[in-house]
């Protein structure tokens, strides 16, 4: 079974491996344009470019793929199935039309559950303890067709948005796998979604990153978790006086704790503690502004706790 390949991000790339090394036939992979990157403007390729040139896979690079020249050129592959896995457009239906056995897409999410761009940074940030990815068919409102399957993962109450999307992508893999070999079996029956189960999960924006000391400390932990290691949660500081931007990686709740929010519980030896709304938020990796990720015990040696604020 002939399969053109949509995708762009790191995901997506992994994605698209582990179905190549199962001898899977894609015959085509389109991925967004490169973008220029730094301060010499150097077109940086996406990480499914990169795999399709190591596997010498013809390799499309539309601005718009639902331009009519392009869908010309995707007819011509006589493809029998499109996948899509985070390519980053909305496709339409000059394109979600041409495959005999429809396109599929894979979703990060239970869904109905955090459709959109951010699903497994929202379910982190929402303190979600179970997540998982869905196939699903492809129509033209965003993440609402049919579900083909789903496969579950537990959210451990300290794992990172990073870390959590690296099983997501294996997880998605073999459920992918899956769904093609039973497509290509024959038909195959989806479920339609719940319209009263649906959520969304909008793109992070990095005003709503930064911690709020008034909220309780579990809110800001799952905010820092779900946005690690991007955007990345921040807060900020002074410094003798200068005010600077702290970035914040990885915390603890402090149970038991109690304190003006945004008040030093403890600074030093004991660690760096900050009072929230309820319990104490404890920084163990942070990172000052203009400098790299270490831990909070070694920001602190550096600095007398008169010098130092936080807000």
């Amino acid at each position: 079974m002939r399969i053109v390949y949509f995708g762009t991000p790191q995901y997506a790339a992994d994605v698209l491996d582990y179905l190549l090394e199962h001898d899977v036939d894609v015959c085509a992979v389109v991925t967004r344009p490169d973008k220029p990157k730094g301060r010499s403007g150097t077109p940086v390729p996406t990480p499914v470019k990169e795999v399709a040139l190591k596997h010498s896979l013809p390799l499309h690079q539309p601005k718009r793929c639902s331009n009519p020249e392009f869908v010309d050129i995707l007819a011509t592959y006589n493809a029998d199935l499109f996948v899509v896995v985070a390519y980053g457009e909305i496709v339409r239906d000059n394109v979600l039309e041409l495959p005999p056995k429809g396109c599929i897409n894979v979703h990060p999410s239970l869904l109905p559950k955090f459709r959109g761009a951010a699903p497994i940074h929202r379910a982190i940030i929402d303190g979600q303890t179970k997540t998982g990815v869905s196939i699903m068919y492809m129509v033209r409102e965003m993440d609402a067709g049919d579900v083909i399957k789903q496969a579950d993962i537990d959210i451990d109450p300290n794992v990172t948005m990073g870390e959590l999307e690296l099983d997501l992508r294996r997880l998605g893999g073999q459920l992918l796998l899956e769904v093609i070999r039973d497509v290509e079996a024959g038909p195959i029956s989806a479920t339609p979604q719940d319209p009263s189960g649906v959520t969304f999960a909008a793109k992070i924006e990095l005003e709503e990153c930064q911690l709020d000391w008034s909220l309780p400390a579990q809110q800001l932990h799952n905010l820092v978790r779900g946005t690690n290691p991007y955007p990345g949660a921040w807060c900020t500081i002074h410094i003798r006086g200068q005010e600077r931007r702290l970035k914040i990686l990885r915390t603890e709740i402090v149970a038991n704790a109690t304190g003006k929010p945004g008040e030093i519980l403890s600074y030093g030896n004991d660690g760096l503690v900050v009072a929230c709304g309820s319990e104490a938020l404890g920084l163990i990796e942070i990172k000052p502004e203009g400098k790299r990720a270490m831990s909070a015990e070694s920001m602190m040696r550096g600095i007398p706790r008169d010098d130092f604020q936080v807000g």
